[in-house]
């Protein structure tokens, strides 16, 4: 965690390149504050400009100083601003993909959940014994079960949206090919709730 110093007149003083150079020298964090003190008005609009939300932002704004705590001691930094600009930039972008990333994966998984639900013997098997969260997590360590051409289309057809057409193209497969994937990873599926959690 960073650590935050009263500025003093003779710090407030030195250049960025100064105050860096200390940083790396030492490693005392002191001099990190007062870089902190200065532009934290400007990595807080970045996260502002990229995440659109205040307290995530603010968030955003600590995790950038506390990872330039390392970045500055491995990297030989001599315009401070800009950098520090596009750390913050990267930052956010980062946090973005990943989030995205997240959100895309959760919205497979419950497009998988109601298209594999549609077994009814499934739908009896879990009735009473699991939540939809449940299931989903059932399904999740289900997949990495499946031999690798069945877990492939399946992840392809749910998570990526891609059409039958698509994943044969993608793959090298044959549209006979992803069909009985799909169907046979589905199947096999089922075998895995009904010997898993069918007891």
């Amino acid at each position: 965690m960073l650590v935050i110093f009263i500025r003093s007149s003779k710090r407030s003083q030195e250049s960025d390149a100064e105050l860096v150079q200390k940083y790396r020298n030492s490693g005392e964090s002191v001099y990190l504050g007062e870089l902190y003190q200065r532009y934290t008005h400007l990595v807080f609009g970045v996260c502002m400009k990229y995440l659109k939300n205040v307290e995530e932002s603010k968030d955003a704004a600590m995790e950038v100083f506390e990872k330039i705590m390392s970045e500055l001691k491995r990297h030989e930094v001599e315009n401070f601003k800009p950098w520090l600009y596009f750390v913050a930039k990267n930052h956010c972008l980062m946090k973005l993909r990943r989030e995205s990333s997240l959100h895309a994966h959760k919205d497979g998984f419950t497009r998988f959940y109601n298209d594999f639900m549609e077994f009814e013997d499934v739908t009896h098997l879990l009735n009473g014994k699991a939540d939809t969260e449940q299931v989903v997590e059932f399904l999740r360590n289900g997949i990495k079960e499946l031999k690798e051409e069945q877990k492939h289309c399946i992840e392809l057809f749910f998570f990526e949206n891609k059409s039958y057409e698509e994943i044969a193209q993608h793959t090298g497969y044959s549209l006979m090919q992803v069909k009985s994937f799909l169907q046979n990873g589905k199947r096999n599926l089922k075998i895995y709730l009904q010997h898993r959690y069918g007891k």
